[in-house]
């Protein structure tokens, strides 16, 4: 009887079929063709995946710094785990992050367009279609934005989990009228047009 590395395809395949079916150890070997240690080894390997790279140690240290200050972002918890002697990846960070329940709390962002400006601005570019370069050399474009100093224009994120939302730990004070800036600036064939603030 061969040992786990020696299973062809086949008795692999017995092996998986008839484990997830309930069969006793000793009936799959049987009807595998291999010893019981060697299907015991197989469906442990296929069970367990891949050995993680942190400790439960770790991990609880890093669930401490987050709950330290839930408006660290992600770049920062991974720097400051790493820093503490962690060998993880910042992929391996976030995914323990969530594992303890956090998620990122994203304010949601409206669309820049409904379905109504969109239809127009199709019908427009629809007849100006077959304009030629004389005719565009007439056109300006221009556009004006504002921008938000503090926080931008979503506002700080928080890891929180589930029903947090209203949570004293994951508010943060806001001012009603942020520092802001409003730019304007155009554009044509003749070129950009400065910024004008």
């Amino acid at each position: 009887m061969g040992k786990t590395a020696d299973l062809t395809v086949v008795q692999k395949t017995i092996i998986d079929t008839l484990h997830k079916e309930g069969r006793p150890q000793t009936f799959i070997a049987k009807e595998a063709g291999c010893s019981q240690s060697a299907a015991s080894k197989h469906v442990y390997r296929k069970l367990s995946g891949r050995k993680r790279c942190t400790t439960n140690r770790e991990n609880r240290s890093l669930e401490r710094l987050v709950k330290q200050n839930q408006f660290k972002n992600l770049g920062e918890l991974h720097k400051e785990w790493t820093e503490a002697g962690v060998k993880a990846s910042r992929a391996s960070t976030h995914r323990r992050v969530k594992e303890f329940g956090y998620s990122c709390g994203i304010p949601l962002v409206k669309p820049l367009l409904n379905h109504r400006q969109c239809q127009r601005r199709l019908t427009w570019a629809k007849q100006k279609k077959k304009w030629f370069v004389a005719q565009w050399s007439k056109v300006l474009f221009s556009d004006d934005s504002k921008f938000c100093i503090s926080f931008g224009n979503q506002g700080p994120r928080v890891w929180r989990k589930g029903g947090e939302a209203h949570s004293p730990s994951c508010l943060k004070s806001s001012v009603k009228f942020p520092q802001s800036v409003m730019i304007w600036s155009a554009v044509s064939s003749a070129g950009v047009a400065p910024l004008c603030f």
